[in-house]
């Protein structure tokens, strides 16, 4: 009997009359400790107003509290969210050193997506996470870029950036593996930048280990780099986007997190939101898929940079 099947039987018993421990023991067929934990799981996480009655020494749902019933989904948000990821990454994984284990591990993932009182096949074809603009990273060398970051190796690497479309060779020592918006990213320390750069592996044309060990970078330096600004073109903030947002698209604005340390406040015409960023492409994607209902007001320097797209965008439809 599973936890969602011991639930729905506590509840069944709950609702007759006043069970003591050993009596609930008896009719779940489980230990003392699992049954305590269930009574517990259903008390705090669902809300069951399950009480003692040391007079008859039993347990039952209070008479004086409106008639209780199971919610219809028992995990958190969080606790979905990571149990279906899981699950879809498991089912795209290559065949590899790790095949053998995958199947119980999948097994696994679908008997926990049963906790949720209902069947593994139900949860995973009626609440779907769907991907947006994955692009494919080559298996070979994402093995060597992950096993660089584990084992603290310098890397060589040929990358082919996007800004400037061209290929450069560079020695980096990596410091971390992002997943962003469903990409990866290396977090290393560029020899020729001489600084700490993001790297997307999907652009990483070859990577071979060096002999030589990463030189770390101190936690605090890297948290900065990763965290101080917006988007993923990381390092330390140098600048702040004033956006102010129409009234219409506020509703969604207002309710979303672009940094920790946003700035957000409502005004008569709309919503006002303050952003730090080091690099503003990704914020200018981000600002454009707005159009209308967003205006830049500071700085300067990125007003100017909206303004330019938004004509250059304009231009291509003459006479529309």
């Amino acid at each position: 009997m599973n936890r969602a099947e011991r639930i729905y039987r506590l509840h069944a018993l709950l609702q007759e009359k006043p069970r003591s421990l050993a009596q609930l023991q008896e009719a779940l067929e489980a230990s003392r400790a699992t049954t305590v934990r269930d009574l517990g799981y259903m008390k705090d996480f669902m809300g069951a107003p399950i009480e003692y009655d040391r007079a008859v020494n039993g347990y039952r749902y209070r008479t004086t509290d409106p008639r209780f019933e199971l919610p219809g989904l028992w995990l958190n948000e969080s606790e979905l969210y990571a149990l279906l990821a899981t699950e879809r990454l498991l089912e795209q994984m290559q065949p590899g050193l790790l095949a053998p284990y995958v199947g119980p591990l999948r097994a696994r993932i679908r008997a926990l997506l049963a906790q949720t009182g209902h069947s593994a096949a139900t949860v995973s074809e009626r609440i779907l996470l769907q991907p947006m603009a994955t692009r494919p990273t080559h298996p070979e060398r994402f093995g060597t870029v992950a096993s660089a970051v584990l084992q603290g190796r310098t890397l060589h690497i040929a990358y082919h950036g996007r800004e400037r479309d061209r290929v450069s060779e560079r020695t980096v020592h990596p410091q971390r593996l992002l997943r962003y918006r469903d990409n990866w990213y290396l977090a290393a320390y560029c020899t020729q930048a001489q600084g700490l750069r993001i790297f997307s592996l999907d652009r990483i044309r070859h990577a071979k280990p060096l002999p030589g060990l990463a030189e770390a970078t101190d936690p605090p330096t890297l948290d900065r780099f990763l965290g101080a600004s917006f988007g993923i073109f990381s390092g330390t903030a140098s600048a702040w986007a004033v956006l102010r947002f129409s009234r219409n698209a506020s509703r969604w604005v207002a309710d979303e997190t672009w940094h920790p340390d946003q700035i957000g406040q409502w005004e008569f015409d709309g919503y006002q939101l303050q952003v730090p960023y080091s690099d503003p492409r990704e914020l200018l994607m981000d600002i454009l898929k707005y159009g209308p209902e967003v205006e830049v007001l500071a700085p300067a320097e990125l007003r100017a940079a909206v303004a330019e797209r938004l004509r250059a965008s304009a231009a291509l439809y003459p006479g529309a």
